[in-house]
Order: C-alpha cells, then structure tokens, then sequence
C-alpha cells in the first residue's frame, strides 16, 4: 500500500505545532575516535592515537532529540545521575532550547553511557572496535523518584500532542507509569519487555523483527507468513491499535487492527552505513506523524524514509524536516536515488 506523497509533506509542515512527550531512559553516546598507531608489545591489541571524543544523547534522549530536530516542542521526562554525561545531556538540551525542567538529577545514581571506540588510519573509514557500557548498578530507581517522574509525565501530557515511552531497561520508563500517564496518544519503544505494557493504555508500539522473535522464541528470517502470525499475535496480545515491526534492509511491516499487514519496503539502499539508533529516529517519526494527524499508514511512511535517511550517517544522528521533504519530492518528481 502506498502512501500520497504530497500528504505526507503537509503532515510535516505540521511538525512544528506539536508538543510531544518523551518518558524515557536517558543514555548518553559517547564515540572516542582515534588513528591505529601500532600494535601493543605488551598484548595483541591496536594502540590508537586519540584524535577527538564525541558525546551526542542516546536511547530515550536520542529519540527526544529526534523530535527536536522535526521541528516539534519536546518536553523529555527521565534521570541522570550527578556525573559528567548527565550534566553533559542537560546542557546539551539547554543549548538546543528543550525544556529540561523534566530531568531530574539523581545523587548515586549513574548516568548510562554507551562509549564506543573507532579506529582507523588517515583517510580511512573509521570502525568501531569496542564498546564500553557504563550503567547504573541497581535498576530500580527509588520509589520517591519514579512518583515524581509519573507527576512531571502527567502535567506534560496534559498539554501535549502525543506522549513516546523509550523503555531502554534502565528503570524510568516502566508499564506502572505510562499505566499512570492516562494519555491520549501513547507510543511504546520497548527493548526487552513489550509484553509487560499489555493493558496499560498503549495505543502502537514500534519493535524490531529481532525483539519480536525474541519476544516469542521464533526465527522469522525471510518467512513472511511467520512474520504476519507473529506481529498480529502480538498487536493482540498487547491490545494496540498498530503494531510497526522495523526489518533492516526488508523495510517495515505495519500491523492494524482489522486490517492485512502493510509491507513497506526500505527507503534508500539495503546497505546501512550505520544503524546505531535508528530505532529512536523511527519512533519519533512515527509518534510525531501521528500527533500531526497522520494516519497509521502515513506515519509509517515517513518513519520509513526518516529510518532510511538516517542509517546513511555515522554515529548516533538524527533526521531533519527538511531532509525528509526533500527525500519525498525526489520521489514525487521521479530523481530519488534509492
């Protein structure tokens, strides 16, 4: 099923009057890039010259900066910790003009980071060697914290468009508070518990094909008849309005209740540069053509191209309005590339 292309520009221009809510984990991405000087004597390890570190918001922050970036009023809702990368994130939003006044800082505990290492020699692609995590010990957040989260998610949604919960495991988002958010609107990114959200008000959720054979012990592969039984199992058991099954270079699948699934094949090339984070760009997307009154089709749609765009960039990146009309008018006018 395609979509009109010249309605999907509208739902866009749309962007800039939503507010969207961001109940999320927030990470911080770290990338440490250095040139190969040598191997070590000491073991059989590369010694890298150190050229510049960069940090940039991961996980539920990456997807709030997402919606920053498409234009819409974003008002993000999670931890950090009284360290470096926290105060990193904060100030990273005040400079962008997002409200902040929804993170809360927390004594103790640690902000989670994601460092990954890249390698290269001069004038070459630079690859990832190795990743180092940095995350809090206990996952449970104190119980005073996780009400005032729950009470700064609530107020939010009041006046918002449209809530997204990023649920990356580290105890902010949980199935007790979006139970609590009673919102309009409520869109899930789970990474390892989807099935705990059943029956707290989720209106879509937007899983990958990996999350959803792991969800039901199942290879799908390239049977799509198992692809189909296992995503409309799923949008039952959850009791959601849509259900968004993100595939890589086999695009996307869109599930509705009522309706046959909707295979939407991948905008661009199969050939990801880099997928990091690329789930936060879909969600995003998609929460935010739907708030701008988008169909589940539509906003499908466009997350597809905004996916597609954004795994042509290295790092953890996000995709802009601009980038995604004129993705759009290459196709209406017949010169995309893809």
């Amino acid at each position: 099923m395609s979509a009109d292309l010249s309605r999907l520009v509208d739902l866009i221009d749309a962007f800039s009057r939503q507010t969207i809510v961001v109940l999320g984990d927030l990470v911080a991405d770290e990338f440490v890039f250095g040139e190969i000087s040598r191997v070590s004597r000491e073991a059989p390890v590369l010694i890298l010259r150190h050229r510049e570190t960069q940090r940039v918001p991961g996980g539920g922050a990456n997807a709030a900066n997402n919606l920053a970036d498409l234009g819409a009023r974003v008002l993000p809702v999670g931890v950090v910790g009284d360290d470096s990368a926290g105060h990193a994130l904060v100030d990273y939003f005040r400079k962008k003009r997002v409200q902040t006044s929804g993170i809360l800082r927390v004594p103790g505990w640690t902000t989670p980071r994601k460092t990954r290492y890249l390698a290269g020699f001069t004038h070459t692609a630079r690859q990832q060697v190795l990743r180092v995590d940095h995350e809090p010990e206990a996952r449970a957040l104190p119980a005073k914290v996780r009400a005032a989260l729950v009470k700064k998610a609530r107020g939010f949604a009041r006046r918002a468009s449209a809530t997204l919960v990023s649920d990356y495991g580290f105890g902010a988002a949980t199935p007790a508070a979006v139970r609590a958010l009673r919102g309009k609107l409520v869109l899930l990114d789970s990474r390892f518990a989807l099935l705990d959200y059943k029956g707290t008000g989720i209106t879509a959720a937007t899983p990958n094909e990996p999350e959803i054979e792991a969800l039901h012990h199942a290879r799908i592969g390239t049977d799509i008849e198992r692809l189909e039984a296992l995503g409309s199992r799923t949008l039952r058991a959850m009791k959601l309005e849509a259900l968004l099954v993100t595939r890589g270079k086999d695009g996307m699948t869109l599930f509705m209740r009522g309706r046959q699934p909707v295979h939407i094949p991948v905008y661009g090339t199969d050939q990801a540069l880099d997928v990091t984070g690329a789930g936060d760009t879909v969600i995003a997307t998609f929460t935010l053509a739907l708030a701008a009154g988008g169909t589940f089709t539509e906003a499908a749609h466009l997350a597809n191209y905004a996916g597609g765009i954004v795994v042509m960039k290295r790092g953890t990146a996000t995709v802009s309005r601009e980038e995604l009309v004129r993705a759009i008018q290459a196709d209406l006018s017949g010169t995309s590339t893809k």
